[in-house]
């Protein structure tokens, strides 16, 4: 059988459902019971917001819903459409038609403010249902006004076995491709590199099929053959593998080597590999105080919040924050003083078991007061800037060294005070 494969419209548009029944995935909302079922069962669409990455189905649902309760559906992509466009569309409502229409807003959240409270009258007339698509947070770039109205539904990325499913179903179910004799064995591979977007898998199938040696029966779609057809667009990334560890590292490094740049760049490699934005997030925190300590105390302020903002939020979002964190910590001073000193306390620590002075402890009791627990201890509040000079270390131990102030202009300020401190003691004295 002949393996030549020519489409004019792509195999993600021919694969688009054509019933809510055939959608795969979004179980949470689709499966009977499930709050957009029980819409359509009774007859009744809200306005609403869909909110999810791209390639998840936001267009399909929205197509099908309008379809399902038998409504006019009309399209509009924020990214060309104006107020004046809108305005047209929104006045188009055919008057004998009592059914009012759904209008579909691709990336809503680009609307600017006047756009949006364009279609506020419209939806809260019920001249039209509203049903948006965003891949942005809709309680942070959807008007509260416009928010309100309007319900917000998540929608969630495919899984590996979702992603699968989609495949075998265009090899089989597709007029084109079901005419070849296709051995797909990439489908983990393709699914990784989707990151739960059917349309992106789509494309790699059909990419890889185009691309494939048309000589060969059958058709081997394998590992390889979808590397070279991704090339740089789709970047393989192994969460669990080598070079999840390699891109850490190289985001890590080129922090500590203060270039902001390289650093946005291999997060970027991560976060479109499908890493964690809490795992990147967590390894900021202890890279603030690894690399920035005391040189800039508020690296590691500001990465604790990015960790708290990441977790609450989520992509794809937290992009946004995570890029912020990422170019302060690497145009910060730095410093590895303290890490240094810890390691080398701890090194002490496991060979050194010298028993607290006597003046340092707490002499809770009569007895223990008797044995000379606390005794000789200088209350430091009680001196000129609550400094005294005592040891505050084993005998054994007395004027070992674990922290020295880098050369920085916190740490060295820090220094100068002890510095100061010490003087006025000794003055003092």
């Amino acid at each position: 059988m002949s393996s030549s494969f020519h489409a004019d419209t792509p195999l993600a548009q021919r694969m688009r459902p054509t019933s809510l029944d055939a959608i795969i995935g979004q179980l949470h909302l689709l499966a009977t019971g499930a709050p957009l079922r029980r819409l359509v069962e009774q007859g009744h669409l809200p306005s609403i917001i869909l909110h999810g990455e791209a390639g998840i189905g936001k267009t399909t649902i929205a197509m099908l819903l309008a379809a399902a309760v038998g409504r006019p559906f009309h399209a509009l992509s924020a990214l060309n459409t104006g107020v004046k466009q809108l305005r047209e569309v929104l006045d188009s409502k055919d008057s004998l038609n009592f059914e009012s229409p759904v209008v579909f807003i691709d990336e809503i959240h680009r609307f600017n403010k006047a756009q949006q409270d364009a279609l506020l009258g419209a939806v809260e007339s019920g001249d039209i249902t509203l049903i948006g698509a965003t891949t942005e947070n809709p309680s942070f770039s959807v008007n509260n006004a416009l928010l309100s109205r309007c319900q917000v539904y998540r929608l969630e990325p495919l899984s590996a076995e979702q992603i699968a499913t989609v495949l075998q179903r265009a090899i089989t179910e597709d007029y084109q491709l079901k005419c070849l004799d296709i051995n797909l064995q990439a489908e983990h591979f393709i699914s990784e590199l989707a990151h739960g977007d059917a349309r992106k898998a789509l494309n790699l199938l059909e990419l890889a099929i185009q691309t494939a040696d048309p000589k060969q029966s059958p058709l081997i779609i394998d590992d390889a053959l979808i590397g070279r057809v991704a090339q740089t667009a789709l970047v393989r990334y192994d969460k669990d593998g080598e070079q999840h560890y390699d891109m850490v590292s190289a985001l890590i490094k080129s922090v500590r080597g203060s270039d902001p740049d390289a650093a946005l760049y291999w997060m970027a490699r991560m976060l479109v590999g499908g890493e964690p934005a809490d795992f990147i997030a967590r390894r900021l925190v202890i890279l603030a105080s690894e690399d920035i300590g005391n040189a800039n105390p508020n690296a590691l302020l500001l990465a604790d919040t990015a960790l708290r903002s990441v977790q609450s939020i989520g992509m794809p979002e937290a992009r946004i924050i995570l890029g912020q964190v990422v170019v302060y910590l690497a145009t910060s001073a730095k410093s590895n003083s303290t890490y240094n000193a810890i390691n080398a306390a701890m090194t002490l620590a496991e060979k050194d078991a010298s028993p607290v002075p006597l003046h340092l402890r707490n002499g809770v009791t009569k007895l223990m007061r008797n044995e000379g627990y606390g005794k000789g201890y200088a209350y430091p509040h009680h001196y000129p800037n609550h400094y005294y000079p005592q040891s505050y270390l084993p005998d054994n131990l007395v004027g070992t060294r674990f922290y020295e102030f880098a050369d920085n202009q916190r740490e060295q300020h820090s220094k100068q005070f002890m510095d100061w401190l010490k003087n006025q003691a000794a003055s003092n004295q």
